[in-house]
């Protein structure tokens, strides 16, 4: 519950290095002055930064790694290289944030880049990009400690984050990406207390927000932007899906984030997972069995919790179609997947375990049938549709 508290934090500053509006042609005569003070404003940086940060979102880190090594050896007192490394390691965590196998390093290039922009903030309290930063590196720390349920360390990097965002603040030509933060807060500062009856009090100490406005931003950030665009669509698609009820909306979205970066699992499995949401089966099989073969090929990014996915979306395809076999299969690499991602409590490894249970009812293997509602009732919360659907299939079956 709190770590909605410690991830709206994040939420308002995300987004963080991809400046967006050094391409835009309508800027200021005072522009060539910040240029030549803020290295996000250096026009000769652009191309770099967007091929590097392309390559990232496309899990091609060998290439952006390298570019964030060249910026490093250029400008190394600056935080820039070190965030956009921090950055490339919280797209590997965003895959499967259960793993911790990235935390260190991922920190590492955020103390680092906090450290720096400090050393300028120190210098100069008026200098916007050392804000910027500050909010950012805080921002992305607190997301991660409160994945990791470290709530102290999560609250106070949000609060830092929210300090120096409101510093960064007053220069719209140089910080026209923090409409994506205003836009993220707006909703989030809304859905909280909506959602979350108890926390009013805490969300009281925040600003108020407008759920209806951060839409519109973040719609506006996705359709204009130039380097924030992305990160815009990956919130708007997962609040259509889960928050908004438009799941047309939502493939639409992660449908051409696939196109854009054919080689990102987390926008990949999202494709397969919105067109079995739409109904579009067949599709999202064959995107599925794609995600499926990329896995056994070792492929960068793709492991066992997009295998989870992947394989109940070709489980259920098949139960629909009337092939057991098939569906048995796929439902039993569903939950070999989630047993290897630790992720038996999540939704698709329960309703994988409900399904077999069925299945071996109906070919006559009580015993096992009864192992697998055993199972779903080990690790589903007793309201949870899983351990409802499984009780309420025992006593109609007496097993």
């Amino acid at each position: 519950m709190f770590k909605k508290i410690a991830s709206i934090c994040l939420f308002s500053i995300l987004l963080v290095c991809h400046v967006d509006g050094f391409g835009q042609s309508s800027m200021p005569d005072t522009f060539a002055i910040e240029q030549s003070r803020y290295l996000l404003l250096d026009k000769g940086l652009q191309f770099r930064i967007t091929k590097s940060i392309n390559s990232m979102y496309n899990f091609d880190f060998e290439v952006s790694n390298r570019d964030f090594a060249v910026l490093a050896y250029q400008y190394p007192n600056h935080p820039l290289p070190d965030f956009l490394m921090a950055l490339s390691y919280w797209w590997r965590i965003e895959v499967d944030v259960t793993n911790e196998k990235f935390d260190n390093i991922f920190i590492q290039y955020l103390d680092r880049a906090i450290e720096k922009a400090e050393a300028i903030y120190d210098e100069d309290e008026t200098n916007k990009e050392a804000a910027f930063f500050l909010a950012a590196g805080y921002g992305f720390q607190s997301r991660l400690y409160s994945e990791r349920k470290k709530w102290t360390k999560a609250a106070w990097g949000g609060r830092n984050a929210l300090k120096y965002m409101e510093l960064s603040r007053g220069e719209e030509e140089f910080n026209p990406e923090l409409l994506l933060g205003d836009a993220l807060f707006n909703y989030f500062s809304v859905w909280i207390p909506d959602n979350y009856p108890l926390l009013k009090p805490v969300m009281a100490l925040f600003p108020k927000g407008n759920k209806e406005l951060g839409l519109q931003q973040l719609e506006q950030v996705a359709s204009n932007a130039f380097y924030t665009r992305v990160e815009a669509q990956y919130f708007l698609f997962r609040l259509y899906a889960s928050e908004e009820k438009k799941p047309y909306e939502a493939l639409r979205i992660s449908e051409y984030l696939h196109s854009k970066f054919p080689n990102n699992p987390y926008f990949h499995r999202s494709y397969a997972r919105h067109l079995y949401t739409v109904g579009r089966w067949m599709e999202s099989v064959d995107q599925s069995l794609e995600i499926l073969d990329r896995i056994d090929a070792k492929q960068t990014g793709y492991e066992a919790n997009s295998g989870r996915y992947a394989s109940f979306y070709v489980a259920e395809y098949n139960r629909r179609i009337g092939d057991i076999p098939m569906a048995k299969k796929y439902y039993l690499k569903t939950v070999s997947y989630g047993e290897e991602s630790e992720s038996q409590e999540s939704g698709y490894y329960l309703h994988a375990l409900v399904q077999l249970g069925k299945i071996e009812t109906t070919a006559g293997n009580r015993d096992q049938a009864k192992k697998y509602f055993k199972e779903v009732k080990r690790y589903a919360k007793r309201k949870h549709p899983a351990h409802q659907e499984a009780r309420d299939f025992i006593k109609k079956n007496k097993l």
